[in-house]
């Protein structure tokens, strides 16, 4: 394999590589922070501080399975750092001291004004290299803070002018996706004079409901909370805020007035279900530039960017990539909306009978979710296709267990079309199976 580079700038900061840890429970004090940077991570998002330690409950912690699957979502009702800032900005210090090729972000919070100015100089005075604003915290106990601020477009502006007001380090926003339209507060973030936005927070929920004690989990003495969730469940709607984000040309034109157009537009960091280098990637190719993660981290050790690191510079390989910037935002284009997509033709799933089990998954889904466009031959005991009911949805294909048994098919052009290449449809369309 050919050397691959996984260093990059982010917001004029360079980076090692650009696998951090969020703002979080993995990143709260010097011993785990030193730990992690180690085992190879890029920079940390250190756990959000604010000016008074938070009071806990025990337990807070819930994790969501599905089919012997673990922790496909985590619940966590844990707030920002339960110790004073002095503690903490002591840490960021001594770390950056200890550690300077690797990224220190300073995660602050403030209940107003006065204290994210506060918080801010004392993040300037720690030597942190960025400062990310918490405007997203779904959970806290004190109103006016977290999630409430960052779903009103008019406190983001305020406490993101607080900030880049009080110091030259780049601030960036972090997003709630505990909104309709997060784009609205990211701009109102670029407004105010942030550098960017990192997301999404976490999602407010309820996961699994303890029937003994008829409430949510985790329990607290006989209740509970809504709170935020996280882990690979919540990827595709972090992914598609990220992308909403990415495509808003007011987000390029605030950066490059902010002073923070450093040749690729707004620099973006994402957040939400990074787990292998898979993750990490449609991340970056969807635009990002910066990744963080934690509920895997919970789960499976710091270890986990080892394989990060070595599965990215594989694919990179594969790709043709030398380096992240040669990837990055490549996939944001083809990511279009809904009434400019090509509806002309429709595309038939191709059986092959000599992988199928016989199981009848695909029947059984195509009857009962889709369109009845699969008979079954019980002689046989195979599918098969009607072409006079099909619509193409490729139901079939999803719920098929078998790798490559179900594929796309034949094209068809609906009547009174132009038509395309038949060959380029069906190219595009068996990559996207590979």
């Amino acid at each position: 394999m050919a050397k691959k580079d996984l260093s990059l700038k982010y917001l004029g900061v360079d980076c090692l590589n650009p696998y951090f840890l969020s703002s979080s429970p993995v990143g709260g004090n010097y011993d785990m922070v030193a730990k992690c940077f180690e085992t190879g991570w890029g920079g940390v998002f250190y756990k959000t501080i604010g000016m008074q330690a938070m009071n806990e409950c025990s337990p807070r912690f819930d994790q969501v399975n599905k089919e012997g699957q673990p922790w496909v979502g985590f619940k966590n009702m844990e707030q920002i750092s339960d110790k004073p800032p002095e503690v903490n900005f002591e840490a960021v210090y001594k770390l950056k001291k200890d550690y300077p090729d690797h990224v220190m972000v300073a995660s602050i919070m403030g209940g107003n004004e006065k204290e994210w100015k506060e918080l801010a100089k004392m993040a300037e005075q720690a030597g942190a290299d960025l400062i990310e604003g918490n405007f997203s915290c779904p959970q806290m106990t004190y109103k006016g803070m977290g999630s409430d601020v960052g779903s009103n477009p008019e406190l983001v502006t305020k406490y993101s002018q607080a900030v880049s007001s009080t110091t030259k380090i780049p601030f960036i926003a972090k997003m709630t996706p505990n909104i309709t339209d997060m784009v609205i507060p990211a701009v109102a973030a670029l407004e105010g004079g942030a550098a960017a936005v990192s997301a999404t927070n976490t999602y407010k929920s309820i996961t699994d409901i303890d029937f003994d004690n008829m409430t949510a989990m985790p329990v607290v003495d006989s209740k509970s909370s809504i709170s935020g969730y996280s882990g690979a469940a919540i990827k595709p709607i972090s992914l598609r805020y990220c992308a909403q984000v990415l495509q808003e040309p007011k987000m390029n034109k605030l950066a490059k007035k902010n002073g923070y157009d450093f040749g690729h537009g707004h620099e973006m960091s994402g957040i939400g279900g990074i787990e292998t280098w898979r993750d990490a990637a449609e991340y970056l190719v969807v635009g990002c530039r910066n990744l963080q993660v934690t509920t895997a981290i919970m789960q499976y050790g710091y270890r986990i960017v080892e394989d990060m690191i070595d599965g990215m510079l594989h694919f990179m390989d594969e790709r043709g990539f030398n380096t992240l910037d040669d990837m990055i935002g490549v996939a944001l284009p083809n990511i279009i909306p809904a009434e400019e997509l090509n509806r002309d033709f429709k595309l038939f799933p191709n059986f092959d009978t000599k992988k199928c089990i016989g199981c009848g998954r695909c029947y059984v889904s195509c009857f009962d979710g889709a369109h009845q466009a699969i008979d079954w031959n019980e002689k046989k005991r195979k599918p098969e296709l009607n072409e006079d009911k099909c619509v193409g949805c490729h139901l079939c294909l999803n719920v098929c267990p078998v790798e490559g048994c179900i594929t796309p098919g034949k094209v068809e052009f609906k009547e009174g079309v132009k038509k395309t290449s038949k060959d380029e449809i069906m190219k595009h369309s068996q990559h996207a199976y590979d």
